[in-house]
């Protein structure tokens, strides 16, 4: 017969292992849903074309992004999510939204653009094995950006949008650096 201290000893034992097992499995998920992109090539991009764009910017006091403050609310288990969210975000909207007449910085904007559809389609992977959890705060967080950006007259709120595009790309590379390279 076995004692009641070595049955407490199995359960225990039993419970840390399965445990184990479940934060290994979640982890390997959220792992799997890391971007693999050359975010060097985005950030400079950007670089070259950010003079330019925070120049035509007329709301130097308002923000669509909110700094990092509204991203770093963010927990870690919604940063596929959130990533999934602004790319969206960007790709549907700010993108769309940008008339620009300089070729050479319209040319940049849409290398980034087609960077961002090469992430969605990443993402859009973990999105369908339902790898990629999104939780009130960003959900939150998504709801507030839209919400700065309707605030603005479109092309306004396009404009600001890209000029703050360092604020987002920061915040990939620093949740997905893992995977990305620089």
């Amino acid at each position: 017969m076995m004692s009641q201290n070595m049955k407490a000893q199995r359960v225990s034992l039993w419970f840390l292992g399965t445990m184990f097992f479940l934060c290994s499995v979640h982890t390997r998920g959220l792992r799997r849903c890391l971007i693999s992109m050359d975010m060097h090539h985005i950030e400079e991009s950007f670089r070259e074309i950010k003079g330019a764009i925070q120049a035509k910017d007329i709301f130097q006091n308002v923000t669509i992004l909110s700094t990092l403050e509204i991203l770093r609310s963010v927990k870690p288990l919604d940063v596929c999510c959130m990533t999934t969210n602004l790319l969206a975000f960007y790709v549907d909207r700010v993108f769309k939204d940008h008339q620009e007449l300089n070729p050479q910085i319209l040319r940049k904007i849409s290398s980034i653009a087609n960077s961002f559809l090469y992430m969605q389609k990443a993402l859009q992977q973990c999105q369908e094995q339902r790898l990629c959890h999104c939780g009130q705060e960003a959900t939150n967080a998504t709801r507030i950006i839209h919400n700065n950006y309707n605030q603005l007259e479109v092309q306004s709120a396009a404009l600001k949008s890209l000029g703050e595009l360092d604020v987002f790309l920061a915040w990939v590379h620093k949740n997905h650096q893992g995977a990305s390279t620089a």
